[in-house]
């Protein structure tokens, strides 16, 4: 009843019907006993034929006792399904199949009898994959440790009729597969237990604590086939998509081609790509271009009006997905759509990709053949539409960088305040070339320059953030969860109670707070799982129906998702930044005019600056001490006028804001240094750097003894280190002051050390919002 073999890594396996019959006698026959006569006649057949009884079974000479092996096996293979199923029987462990469905040879056996096609997964090699699902096996029927069993097989092969790749995966079945033991089995103790688990995915240290010669796999394995083509074909485009070499470059694009072929179950289908950029469309397809991963490189340019009243335009125009049924039925063809019918092709999908509300390009594919797309392609293929969009958009940006980065190579952007010895340094370089010696560009340091640092920062912008995108999500949340209610009040489905319950634990989550990740996770739950069910829901009745347009109809069109308290959020964020941004910028213009210095700004959710001033930054070396004490007090009346900003424009904010304000002063000089490899001035020495150290931790800063953050809405904090420091700045406060632009309440303050910085004090005072004499100097500035 069966035939023995040693597996190349020592494990005994034989093929027996054993486990079959015993199913047949214990399970089939007493719940069925009309079957008795025929399972009798069955196996005194096979007994007659030497098939069974003692005979050593042999898998390739199975297929001979077919007509008797047949009736055994309809437990195993149901006869309503034997036709439409891809299933068959396998020997333990080398998995050699011996009765199958006719399908399943037609897809997977070739002339040898053994499978055909490569595994996908599991991501190692073939052979110790099988040798540690054997150890599973022996884990799971011996000890009772289930582990590793469920990881999934797929296996690709070429789809005999297309020539494409179909990938299936491989579901087995163990129940007709027995582990047998020599003797008892050695208990296994906790330790070995746990030794197990830590290593469930490493032969070696399994063969040692569960050894193979003492086990042998009687029986044999069912193994049904599903075919997944079209979810890993969707994982393999999304996968290729996040990487743009898969569209830029030819060989990425006729792999990206071949798996929409895959997709859509067509050999013969084309796809192209067109890149919008200015008055012209760079259409990249798989025809040889450079290898290069460049869509610059890999295109053929086609200018925008060649393609008036095309139907990549149309699809552009009306903003949505377009099915052209058949090219030769248009009256006038332009240009590109009569090469496209010139060369064979019939019909298109034509997709519009757009980034951030603005198209950036189409996407297509073309069929030989008249009216082969229609809509269920349209819906294939959605999915993947943003993951074009963005690895178009991150290809044409990357063009763009390169260009920018040759510019900057060869002229490099400098603040016109340097520009004079960046001058002197390219003059002396030429002069040295001329004269034959080797020459680099030298170094380009300004020594003794005084620092002035200031920043005006949005109070408690993270926190708003978070709480828009918690409102938005429980918005949409409510109005899904709205859906299912309807649903289940007509329904009693099951699964429509399942996603109400998913729904409401993720309200229910996000009134704790917005975890790290949620974001994303209840986006992809909503557009992933929860709205492909809509379409099926619809059918219920009106009530679902207005429920699924009261929920699309909050979606924002751009976003996808529900973006009210976000876009409020971003808006005023952009609004207020924009004002201060603004006002800094022609404060600085008039500063520039009246003394030139090295500014630079960067801009978060708020502003910052620095200023470089000194003697050595100045061509003709002219600086003084009035010269840096106009700009300290040019920075406290900007200050000022940020703050009066920030008032003037809280009641065009949807979400409500306010700004900080903090003044860094230190006369302590320091040397700064242009690097050539960043493109940017930086502290030169390791001294210097304490500047920048305590600049990226003022915001972090503390009132001693009382925990009160040092900045504060509509006041004005001037960091120092020195007494002197502060009796200068108590002049330009008092100065302030008596013109009415700062309150009468000035606070001397210390400040908690920060981490490596010690000993800093403080000066804080309000700034008079109300004063009209602040706001006719803040009409000044921005009168030029």
């Amino acid at each position: 009843m069966k035939n023995e073999r040693a597996t190349a890594h020592d494990f005994r396996s034989v093929l027996s019907l054993d486990p079959l019959l015993d199913f047949w006698r214990n399970q089939v026959v007493p719940m069925c006993p009309h079957t008795a006569s025929m399972f009798e006649a069955a196996v005194g057949r096979l007994e007659a034929d030497g098939a069974i009884g003692g005979q050593e079974l042999d898998p390739a000479k199975m297929r001979q006792h077919l007509a008797h092996l047949v009736p055994l096996m309809t437990a195993v293979f149901p006869s309503s399904t034997w036709e439409s199923d891809l299933a068959t029987a396998v020997t333990p462990l080398d998995n050699r199949p011996f009765f199958y469905t006719p399908l399943f040879e037609r897809y997977f056996l070739p002339d040898d009898g053994r499978m055909r096609g490569t595994l996908k997964q599991p991501q190692v090699d073939t052979a110790v994959f099988q040798r540690l699902r054997a150890f599973w096996l022996i884990l799971d029927k011996v000890y009772g440790i289930v582990q590793g069993r469920s990881i999934p097989v797929v296996r690709t092969i070429v789809d005999p009729e297309t020539g494409l790749d179909r990938h299936y995966r491989m579901l087995p079945d163990w129940q007709f597969l027995r582990v047998a033991t020599q003797g008892r089995p050695e208990p296994l103790s906790d330790k070995d237990r746990a030794a197990i688990l830590e290593n469930i995915d490493d032969p070696e240290v399994l063969a040692r604590l569960v050894p193979a010669q003492r086990f042998e796999f009687q029986g044999f394995i069912v193994i049904r086939a599903v075919d997944i083509t079209q979810s890993e074909v969707l994982a393999d485009l999304e996968r290729g998509l996040i990487d743009q070499e898969t569209i830029f470059c030819s060989d990425g694009f006729g792999r990206l081609q071949q798996r929409l072929r895959i997709l859509f179950g067509r050999p013969d289908l084309r796809a192209g790509l067109g890149a919008l950029h200015g008055d012209q469309v760079w259409v990249v397809n798989d025809q040889e271009h450079s290898p290069a991963n460049c869509i610059f490189k890999n295109s053929n340019h086609v200018r925008v009006a060649d393609l008036q009243g095309s139907m990549w335009l149309r699809a552009v125009n009306q903003r949505d997905m377009l099915i052209v049924p058949d090219l030769a039925d248009g009256q006038r063809l332009s240009p590109a759509e009569q090469e496209l019918l010139d060369l064979g092709f019939r019909s298109a999908l034509i997709v519009p990709l757009i980034y951030q509300g603005s198209i950036i390009g189409t996407f297509f594919i073309l069929s030989p053949r008249p009216n082969d797309f229609d809509a269920m392609d349209k819906l294939l293929i959605k999915p993947t539409v943003p993951l074009f969009s963005m690895a178009l958009k991150r290809g044409v940006d990357d063009i763009h960088n390169e260009v920018q980065a040759i510019i900057k190579e060869k002229c490099t952007a400098l603040h016109p305040s340097v520009e004079w010895r960046f001058r002197q340094a390219a003059f002396s370089h030429l002069e040295r070339r001329h004269m034959g010696e080797a020459s680099e560009l030298e170094p380009i340091v300004f020594k003794d320059v005084i620092p002035l640092y200031g920043q005006t920062d949005i109070r408690g912008s993270s926190e708003a953030r978070s709480r828009s995108i918690q409102a938005d999500l429980t918005e949409q949340l409510r109005l899904a969860r709205e859906v299912f209610e309807r649903a289940g009040q007509i329904k009693s489905w099951p699964l429509i109670r399942q996603f109400d319950y998913r729904i409401a634990q993720r309200i229910d989550q996000l009134r704790q707070g917005l975890p790290t990740g949620a974001e994303s996770e209840m986006i992809a739950f909503l557009k992933q799982e929860a709205e492909p069910t809509f379409e099926e829901l619809l059918r219920i009745g009106p009530r679902v129906a207005q429920a699924v347009e009261n929920y699309r109809r909050a979606l924002d069109p751009r976003h996808g998702f529900v973006y009210r308290e976000r876009q409020a959020y971003e808006t005023s964020v952009s609004l207020l930044n924009a004002r201060l941004s603004a006002y800094l910028e022609q404060a600085e213009a008039a500063a520039q005019k009246e003394y030139p210095h090295y500014f630079e700004k960067h801009q978060t959710d708020g502003l910052d600056y620095v200023i470089y001033l000194g003697q050595a930054m100045r061509e003709d070396g002219h600086f003084t001490a009035f010269h840096l004490q106009n700009l300290i007090l040019w920075q406290l009346i900007l200050a000022c006028g940020m703050a009066w900003h920030t008032e003037q424009t809280k009641p065009e904010l949807s979400v409500p804001l306010d700004t900080c304000h903090l003044v860094f002063y230190s006369t302590t000089p320091l040397s700064i240094r242009f690097r050539y490899d960043e493109k940017r001035f930086d502290v030169d020495g390791a001294y210097d750097v304490r500047h920048e150290i305590v600049k990226s931790r003022l915001d972090k800063a503390v009132v001693k003894g009382s925990g009160e953050r040092l900045t504060q809405p509509g006041r004005i904090a001037i960091v120092y280190a020195h007494a002197h420091e502060a009796e200068e700045m108590r002049q330009h406060l008092h100065y302030l002051q008596s013109n009415e632009h700062l309150l009468e309440d000035i606070e001397p303050l210390e400040l908690e050390d920060l981490p490596s910085v010690k000993g800093l004090k403080a000066l804080r005072v309000g700034v008079n919002l109300e004063a009209p004499a602040l706001a006719r100097q803040v009409t000044l500035v921005a009168a030029g």
